[in-house]
């Protein structure tokens, strides 16, 4: 499996990891920001990093029956590992703010379903997708993602285990607590749920 070492230089190769103020779709403030987008828009480099989670994967997960991303940041990794590991793949689009299946999607009842993400820092997109689960009467088995940005602060998801290619620990803060040096720096959204 790819090291942390090895992992950071993918992510800084393709231009994935990116320093300045950014506003995470949590809401949260962060000095740096992993796009990725970018690290997977390089099939030929990042296929190690995608293979390697797709090792973590099955090693913890010994059977499931379907993967569910969330549009947009989970639909190629979502694919990806469905490609992989050889599982059926969806995902769930935002309509009118809640996630819903689409396009003749659907979750079988009693399916072994794991949730898959490109990133993960407080789970809110994650926790939106167990409650399609639960709509299903399908069994949730865990997260996946590539990049793991939790901390004790910002994590929603309880008692569940976040299987990551790397684990970034990166600062968030809260808007009305910003430290002086990211007031500074002009702000970028550039998660999806800011698209309009």
């Amino acid at each position: 499996m790819l090291s942390l070492k090895d992992s950071l230089a993918v992510l800084k190769k393709t231009k994935a990891l990116l320093e300045g103020h950014f506003v995470l779709s949590s809401g949260l403030h962060s000095p740096k920001y992993v796009q990725c987008a970018k690290l997977l828009s390089f099939p030929n480099v990042s296929k190690e990093f995608n293979l390697s989670l797709s090792k973590k994967i099955k090693k913890k997960f010994k059977r499931f029956d379907l993967i569910l991303s969330p549009a947009i940041g989970g639909i190629v990794i979502g694919y990806e590992m469905g490609r992989l590991l050889k599982k059926e793949t969806i995902f769930c689009e935002r309509v009118n703010g809640k996630f819903k299946l689409r396009r003749g999607f659907s979750i079988k009842k009693n399916s072994r379903v794991l949730i898959v993400e490109d990133v993960i820092t407080t789970g809110k997109s994650s926790l939106e997708c167990v409650q399609l689960i639960k709509k299903f009467k399908a069994k949730l088995l865990g997260f996946a993602c590539l990049i793991d940005r939790t901390s004790k602060k910002t994590i929603k998801i309880k008692n569940k285990k976040i299987i990551s290619q790397i684990k970034l620990n990166v600062p968030t803060y809260k808007k009305n607590n910003l430290p002086k040096n990211l007031i500074d720096i002009p702000i970028t959204k550039p998660g999806s749920r800011f698209l309009t």
